[in-house]
């Protein structure tokens, strides 16, 4: 069972942030950064939700699909294999080493049904309904105004077509995540903030609302617990420099940054940890109208 813990996100502001501009630009910064690491064996958990998401859409043959926020296209490049050659993906991402990636793991797979554009899913500018299924995994939550964005993209889905939104439960990644922001904080306390974009929404109540707000009749939550496997105490690095942490990381000087690593690695070795936890929601709406075909 999935436990809400203290720190679950509210959408009570109408989910947006002071600094939008500001959150957006070190967002993409961050996750270009970032995404050297996407595709280590450290980081499968994207890989693994991607897909989760993507079965959860009941795609078909011919399908036309949107991917916000698509990264190196976890849950793009399944879309596209379920969709077919008749099908077509659209991904879009400001991060345009990401989209390197995406696009040469597309060449590798033969998918030529898939494209990945440099754009900002805040302002798409494609025609209303133009797609049977519409996701965001693990990205909503870094648009400056959630609530704007999932009716932007609620806007696309066409009459019987699908939203699915997936973000991070409560606990992401613990206990190493404790163990990072107390040596981060011994190193930089300026650094340690109380807000962190994925925890804007990490129930079920909140994600349930966001999508709501945005305009969304009657979306269910999924509430999945589960775990990551760490085969070694240094993947944990690995994992922060291909997750949100990096820009922390980027911020430390080599010297800090070397002995924050020494103190998780020494901590998650001492305390036999051997995985973290990655509780996800799979949120999702079906738009009224009939469905296609």
């Amino acid at each position: 069972m999935l436990v809400v813990g203290e720190h679950d996100g509210r959408v009570g502001d109408g989910g947006a942030v002071a600094d939008d501009s500001g959150m957006k630009a070190v967002s993409a910064s961050t996750y270009a950064a970032a995404a050297d690491h996407f595709d280590d064996s450290a980081l499968s958990f994207w890989d693994r939700f991607g897909r989760a998401t993507v079965a959860r859409l009941g795609l078909r043959p011919g399908d036309r699909v949107f991917d916000a926020c698509c990264g190196t296209g976890a849950s793009a490049l399944p879309a596209a294999h379920e969709v077919g050659a008749g099908g077509r993906v659209l991904g879009f991402d400001l991060a345009e080493p990401a989209l390197a990636l995406a696009r040469a793991k597309a060449r590798g797979q033969g998918l030529s049904n898939v494209e990945f554009r440099s754009a900002d899913v805040e302002h798409i500018g494609l025609p209303s309904g133009a797609f049977d299924a519409v996701v965001c995994v693990f990205g909503v939550f870094f648009l400056p105004d959630m609530v704007a964005a999932v009716a932007e993209l609620w806007r696309l889905v066409r009459p019987g077509g699908v939203l699915a939104v997936t973000v991070w439960g409560p606990e992401w990644l613990e206990p190493a995540t404790t163990e990072f922001w107390a040596a981060v904080g011994a190193e930089r306390p300026d650094l340690v903030k109380a807000f962190h974009p994925w925890t804007r929404v990490t129930s079920a109540e909140a994600v349930a609302e966001l999508l709501r707000s945005g305009g969304t009749p009657a979306p269910t939550v999924e509430a999945e617990p589960g775990t990551h496997p760490l085969a070694d105490p240094d993947d944990w690095w690995t994992i922060v420099l291909g997750t949100g942490y990096r820009a922390t990381v980027e911020q430390l000087d080599p010297s800090g940054a070397a002995r924050v690593r020494a103190a998780n690695v020494a901590w998650l070795r001492d305390h036999e940890v051997s995985q973290l936890q990655v509780n996800v929601l799979y949120a999702r709406a079906v738009k009224p109208g009939p469905a296609a075909g």
